[in-house]
């Protein structure tokens, strides 16, 4: 199971001008926002000349598409602790925030939906419920006496990778098109998940699948 919410996409306006920069073509740009008439939110739209040379500079090469690093997204996402060590390989230019199981593993009852289990069979499924019940026997021994560190202990080793954390992330768009390529055909779901959201970022099919 993977989640994404809360996105934004950030500093388009300007990535693109200052890939005008070697050029000084900057009298070239026609890109502009429109206001969303129900919400009020604006959002950039890269005009034709902008949206040639962004595609153009894409598809050249990652020495050649150095804007695109400056085109961020900050998402908040939700999978398990398995996939995210697989996550923790792209530590260049990302950053971060995770919500802490040192500190808040105790805070609220074990259940479920507090792991990704949607793969499993009956009999595992069986023996996560089994796991899930000592864990939570162990969280309130932990909350009846915060002394005993033993109960937490065991909360912490015996935890399955399977757990769900939400972390909010900053990514760009250049991490994005290695995070595409390397993933998108990976045998973990939510790494499908992850990419089908990649794909539904604001000109995406041109600036992200640049290798198609």
């Amino acid at each position: 199971m993977l989640k994404t919410e809360r996105y934004t996409v950030m500093n388009m306006e300007n990535a693109i001008r200052g890939a005008r920069n070697p050029m000084n073509s900057w009298a070239k740009m026609d890109s502009y926002y429109v206001t969303d008439e129900k919400t009020g939110e604006r959002s950039f739209v890269l005009g034709e000349n902008d949206l040639g040379l962004a595609v153009k500079l894409a598809r050249a090469g990652s020495d050649h598409r150095k804007f695109l690093r400056q085109i961020f997204v900050s998402v908040d996402i939700t999978a398990p602790l398995y996939w995210w060590k697989e996550f923790d390989t792209y530590k260049v230019g990302t950053v971060a925030n995770s919500c802490s199981t040192m500190h808040k593993i105790h805070s609220k009852p074990f259940g479920r939906e507090d792991f990704s289990c949607d793969r499993l069979d009956e009999k595992s499924l069986e023996l996560l419920d089994t796991v899930i019940a000592f864990l939570e026997e162990r969280r309130q021994e932990f909350i009846k006496d915060q002394s005993n560190r033993q109960p937490w202990h065991d909360m912490i080793q015996l935890l399955p990778s399977s757990y769900n954390q939400m972390r909010t992330v900053t990514l760009n768009y250049e991490n994005l098109i290695s995070i595409y390529y390397a993933r998108r055909s990976h045998k973990l779901a939510e790494w499908h998940t992850l990419c089908d959201w990649i794909m539904s970022l604001p000109y995406a099919d041109k600036l992200i699948a640049v290798k198609d």
